[in-house]
């Protein structure tokens, strides 16, 4: 019984952090919107850019390389950050965690070789 009661109070632990996590940003967000001055006017509406009125159309096309460099810049990024902990416990893990992280870089690999082969690391 005694058990039960200190799962439940894990629980309860949870749940008034979730609640607090919620009602915190809320309650703070509405107090913002009461507190804040409101005094709309058509100078106020405009677009702003450094102060200069803007003098051409604000969507820009970028090359679609960059979104493909930084996708796979997280990509890699994410895997390091994964390499830290598993590098960290693999000495109670033993040889199921090395089997694991091969299978990881080896599909990571693979990923890099098929962008290598469609040429999407070219640059020019």
């Amino acid at each position: 019984m005694e058990l039960l009661n200190v799962y439940q109070n894990n629980y309860l632990i949870v749940f008034v952090f979730l609640c607090l996590g919620v009602l915190l940003p809320v309650v703070a967000l509405y107090l913002g919107k009461l507190l804040r001055p409101y005094k709309p006017s058509e100078a106020k509406q405009t677009t702003y850019e450094s102060g200069v009125e803007p003098f051409h159309d604000s969507r820009v096309q970028f090359n679609v390389r960059y979104y493909i460099f930084a996708l796979m810049f997280v990509i890699f990024d994410v895997e390091t950050v994964l390499l830290y902990p598993w590098a960290v416990a693999y000495d109670r893990l033993g040889i199921f965690a090395l089997t694991e992280m091969v299978i990881f870089v080896m599909m990571l690999l693979i990923g890099l070789v098929y962008a290598w082969k469609k040429k999407v690391l070219r640059w020019i």
